[in-house]
């Protein structure tokens, strides 16, 4: 009875893929910590969509408040971007596999548009091309998410941009969010304004 109490108030709790099984590990649920005990314990795939809602919330907690797929004026368009209590601009590129994430080439226009930028992985994608000079790990923070919370492992530096670039980022956002936030009450008021 106590157990099936307690796996009732697990399914509320955001606590993140890794947390579940160091407790399973640590009451001796699980008898050691390799690839087969865990098979089905953590999912071998997770969707860009998944990491994203785990970073939202580690954002959320730390005052951080992003948005979505926010297109960027040289045309790309970041997964997460987002402003701190301090008004610095956070971009995060999303890469839920190992194709995608060397396969990307332009990840580094997105870097005059914030004033720290952070990769989004899957716990489950290796991060070990994260650490090499291509992905500009003095530049670059990490945080490794599942759709329930997130953890920064390695923290982005702050490299400011120009006051009237932070300037207008800031205020494309938020218009971005306002549009979004109007259009969702009303999908009749999408037909106005410019579409991001």
């Amino acid at each position: 009875m106590g157990r099936v109490w307690a796996l009732e108030r697990m399914r509320d709790c955001p606590v993140s893929m890794l947390q579940v099984r160091d407790m399973f590990l640590s009451c001796g649920v699980l008898e050691t910590d390799s690839p087969s005990t865990l098979s089905g314990a953590i999912p071998s795939t997770f969707a860009a969509s998944d990491v994203a809602r785990g970073i939202a919330r580690l954002f959320a907690r730390n005052d951080i408040w992003c948005l979505s797929e926010m297109p960027l004026r040289c045309g790309r368009r970041a997964d997460l971007m987002g402003i701190d209590a301090r008004g610095h601009v956070i971009i995060v590129e999303i890469k839920v596999s190992r194709a995608d994430l060397l396969g990307d080439g332009k990840w580094t226009d997105y870097l005059d548009y914030c004033d720290r930028f952070f990769w989004g992985l899957p716990p489950t994608l290796d991060r070990a091309p994260m650490e090499t000079e291509a992905f500009l790990p003095a530049r670059c923070g990490v945080i490794v998410a599942d759709g329930y919370d997130a953890e920064i492992l390695r923290p982005a530096p702050l490299h400011q941009m120009a006051a009237a670039r932070r300037k207008v980022e800031t205020e494309r956002l938020a218009r971005a969010s306002l549009r979004r936030l109007v259009t969702l009450g009303d999908p009749y008021t999408r037909q106005w304004g410019d579409a991001d």
